[in-house]
Order: structure tokens, then C-alpha cells, then sequence
């Protein structure tokens, strides 16, 4: 068997999953593209190990350890969309990253004059709401 079958069919896995991450905003289906784009280096990984007839089977060997660490991966990544889902409502990646920044700037104050004792107890107010929420 020729090496560019497995070769062409891994680039594009990898391409596939390329697009994936950047173009999805569901935090699951990103996930699931990382997880094609290692699946693409695995198959390179066992291609290329058939080719070169390596005695050692450093390739296989690669990607069993490259199957745990997704496996690591993919068990975390869950955990963390789970617990984002359950605090915001929303897997949405963009969405998130626009939460983040609105409360970096909610924890600066708008007032520069020193007088700005209200904005700090609605800020504080939104904190402890977030924090109830949270726990």
C-alpha cells in the first residue's frame, strides 16, 4: 500500500477538524474537532510505522499515548463545558468570551473622581449574586 492513501485521508481529517474549531461556536462540537485533528496524527503515526518498518513500533506506541491523553483530554474539556453550561446557560464560545470581558470591565471603575461609591456597591452587589449562583 502506497503511503499517500493514509497520508491524503489524514490531512484531510485534519483539515476537517481544523475548520471545526475555527469556525463552530459550540464549545462540544469544538471539542470534537480537536478530537478529529488527533485522530488525523494517529493515523500518520501508524502509516508511517507500517512504512518504515520500525522493529520497535515507536509510531503504535505514540499513539496509544496520544489516545490516553485525549482520552484525559475529552474527560476534562466535558467537565468544564458541563460547569460553564450549568453557571451561564450557554455552551457558546463566543458568547463566554464576551461575558469575560464585561466582567473585567464591571470591576473597574467608571468614575474617576473618587466618588464613585455606587457603582462599587452595584459592582459588589453583582459579585455576591455571581458568587450565589456559583455555589
Amino acid at each position: 500500500m502506497h503511503l499517500a492513501y493514509p497520508a491524503v485521508l489524514a490531512a484531510l481529517l485534519f483539515c476537517t477538524g481544523l475548520y471545526g474549531v475555527l469556525a463552530r461556536r459550540n464549545a462540544i462540537l469544538v471539542l470534537m474537532s480537536v478530537e478529529l485533528m488527533l485522530n488525523a496524527v494517529n493515523l500518520n503515526l501508524v502509516a508511517f510505522d507500517v512504512w518504515l518498518r520500525d522493529t520497535l513500533h515507536s509510531g503504535q506506541a505514540l499513539t496509544l499515548f496520544t489516545i490516553a491523553i485525549s482520552a484525559a483530554e475529552i474527560g476534562i474539556g466535558l467537565a468544564i463545558v458541563l460547569a460553564v453550561y450549568r453557571n451561564r446557560g450557554s455552551s457558546d464560545v463566543d458568547r463566554l468570551r464576551d461575558t469575560a470581558e464585561t466582567d473585567a470591565a464591571e470591576a473597574l471603575p467608571d468614575d474617576e473622581s473618587g466618588t464613585g461609591t455606587e457603582d462599587q456597591a452595584t459592582a459588589a452587589a453583582g459579585k455576591a449574586k455571581k458568587a450565589e449562583a456559583t455555589a
